[in-house]
């Protein structure tokens, strides 16, 4: 229900404080009786000493059998983390051996074959190649050189990856191991041709001197024999200049690469940090100012039977735009990509075939600025649809298209978030994470790729963030509430499941404590919008309020704090249980800008930063 501002806000306290991460294993024993809690801020500031830290880095084995994570125990006397691996359809967790865990444990991430019968990886700078039937896996390469950016042909059949900024492919079962590409990250030769006097005194040189022309006549047959004996034909890149991404076509014969360009005369802000171990003021990297030049990135298709570079031409050529490269199509040598021009108010979706040409799919514009979630989530279906993420409602939702474009069918619809996407194995299902509930709260929905109804399979309450297993069967979900940090479940990937909870990672001295589970409340604002707020009140400390009131503005700006689950400032969570014990009223708000709330929420402060709020 709405909820007007109380009365008794005579004092208003701007609590700015420092941002705290919260990341945190088989449920515990029952933990031995503890003394009552003491709320200090001295306790309070022991961060994960006192709370635990919950499961992160949670990513699923191939086959399905598995779910890998890192934990810390609780209970345990420094903050370091280490790798587990507990079966999906029961068990314990294992304890994986610090000496195996660089190599044993899955990729968060990697590249499944159309039919998804292999997943390529990579794993500390090395490739891996894993059936998913069976799990076997089949290691690539062991070298001290890093490659990356593995992927596999339509067939499965053959490896590509990136190595020493060339394109490298090898068979799975084994083979001749050949370098596709040869790209250079510097500008191309240019022919000799002088002019003038220095081109005529050359020309009387080889005239007047045997020598000289014999020498000239072998150096050119030199260079003919070189290039029938090269392979592959070097392609230059210009100056400046990174390979992030190379991806071969499913026919094999073209590269689609995107390429970064540094800034030149991009002038560094100098940060200094004070704590550091050599006991010496030492500077931190960080980004550029937003008004200093920037890098940017162009994105090009190569054809590597010709060497050809087909670069791709933005829609708006005045502008500098950055793509993304989201890859190529399953079948057909057609590439999707998404462009996102220097003063983010336009962002293009297009499809590039083998010519270069660049067909647009989707066109978003907004006056303030293009984000919100999903704003670079976009993919294939096995058809050779495409789906994508847009605001184009004023709401993050769910679309899919034709790969030539025209009207775009939406999946969703409504007055909250799609916050993730996910695409099952087969292409038939979405597995969407949505606000549908509430603003303050994270659901798992499966909807067909067809559209249709969604079906809910998480109905806990709080905040869920859930990886369902390549083969479709199980979810692995990270689950929080308001006054317990997340925690590891697996459920069956059907509505009704129950959820096995794997993790506990809270001490047995936090759990102790009087955490208030704060409400969130909706305040109307004088222009007639809603402000979210999370709210501590004495009362549910036992306290006896006095009037005061405290307002607590989170950080980051574009980030959501006023939910179910548990706070990124979740040291500022018990702090303000500290204030709520000393009568003051806590009021945490999610400000305009906040995320969680559209589009209009999101851009409310664009040319007036604080204007409506303050």
């Amino acid at each position: 229900m709405p909820m007007t501002p109380p009365r008794s806000l005579g004092v208003a306290l701007a609590a700015l404080a420092l941002a705290g991460g919260a990341h945190a294993q088989a449920p515990q024993p029952a933990a031995r009786t503890a003394p009552p809690f003491n709320l200090t801020v001295a306790s309070i500031m022991r961060g994960p000493l006192l709370v635990g830290r919950s499961p992160d880095e949670v990513r699923w084995s191939a086959d399905s059998r598995y779910v890998w994570y890192r934990w810390r125990e609780p209970e345990a006397r420094d903050t370091a983390t280490h790798l587990y691996r507990v079966p999906a359809a029961g068990g314990a967790p294992v304890l994986v051996a610090d000496t195996a865990a660089f190599w044993a444990a899955p990729a968060a991430t990697g590249d499944w074959t159309p039919d998804r019968a292999r997943r390529a990886e990579e794993r500390g700078g090395d490739i891996f190649v894993v059936d998913a039937a069976t799990g076997r896996e089949h290691r690539i390469t062991q070298t001290p050189t890093a490659e990356r950016s593995p992927h596999l042909s339509a067939d499965g059949r053959t490896v590509y990856f990136v190595s020493g900024n060339n394109v490298w492919a090898v068979g799975v079962e084994g083979g001749t191991l050949r370098q596709l590409t040869d790209l250079r990250t510097d500008d191309a030769p240019r022919p000799d041709s002088a002019k003038g006097q220095r081109g005529a005194l050359e020309g009387q040189q080889r005239e007047l001197f045997g020598v000289i022309r014999d020498r000239r006549a072998e150096r050119e047959h030199g260079e003919r024999v070189d290039s029938l004996r090269r392979q592959v034909r070097p392609v230059y890149l210009g100056k400046n200049t990174t390979l992030n991404v190379a991806e071969v076509s499913p026919s094999g014969r073209y590269l689609l690469i995107t390429v970064g360009q540094r800034a030149e005369g991009q002038k560094q802000p100098i940060v200094a940090s004070f704590v550091t171990e050599s006991g010496y003021t030492e500077p931190i990297n960080v980004r550029s100012k937003v008004g200093d030049v920037q890098g940017s990135s162009r994105t090009a298709i190569v054809d590597m039977a010709t060497g050809t570079v087909r670069w791709i031409e933005p829609e708006a050529r005045e502008r500098k735009v950055t793509f993304t490269s989201i890859g190529w199509a399953p079948r057909s040598d057609r590439a999707l990509l998404i462009g996102v021009p220097s003063n983010f108010k336009d962002r293009w979706i297009y499809v590039v075939g083998p010519d270069g040409k660049a067909t647009t799919i989707d066109h978003l514009h907004d006056d303030a600025w293009v984000g919100g979630p999903g704003l670079f989530s976009a993919g294939w279906l096995p058809d050779e649809r495409i789906w994508f993420m847009s605001e184009r409602t004023g709401w993050a939702h769910l679309y899919t298209t034709s790969m030539t474009g025209g009207d775009a069918r939406p999946l969703t619809s409504g007055r909250w978030e799609v916050r993730d996407v996910q695409l099952s194995r087969d292409g038939r299902t979405f597995y969407l994470t949505t606000s549908e509930t509430h603003p303050g709260e994270q659901s798992l929905y499966a909807v067909s790729a067809d559209g249709g109804a969604r079906t809910r399979l998480t109905t806990m309450e709080g905040w869920a963030e859930g990886q369902v297993s390549p083969d479709g069967r199980w979810i692995a979900l990270l689950r929080s509430t308001a006054s317990a940090p997340p925690e590891l479940y697996i459920a069956p990937s059907r509505a009704g499941a129950q959820p096995r909870q794997v993790t506990t990672s809270t001490t047995a001295e936090y759990r102790s404590g009087p955490w208030i589970k704060p409400q969130v409340v909706e305040i109307p604002t004088r222009d007639g919008q809603t402000v979210y707020a999370r709210i501590y009140r004495p009362r549910e400390l036992g306290a006896q309020a006095h009037g005061g009131a405290v307002l607590f503005v989170h950080g980051a700006g574009y980030l959501q704090n006023a939910h179910r689950g548990w706070s990124t400032y979740y040291r500022e969570y018990m702090f303000n249980q500290l204030l709520a014990s000393k009568g003051y009223v806590v009021l945490d708000l999610d400000y305009r800008a906040s995320a969680g709330h559209g589009r209009d929420w999101r851009t409310a402060i664009y040319r007036w930063m604080g204007g409506r709020d303050l």
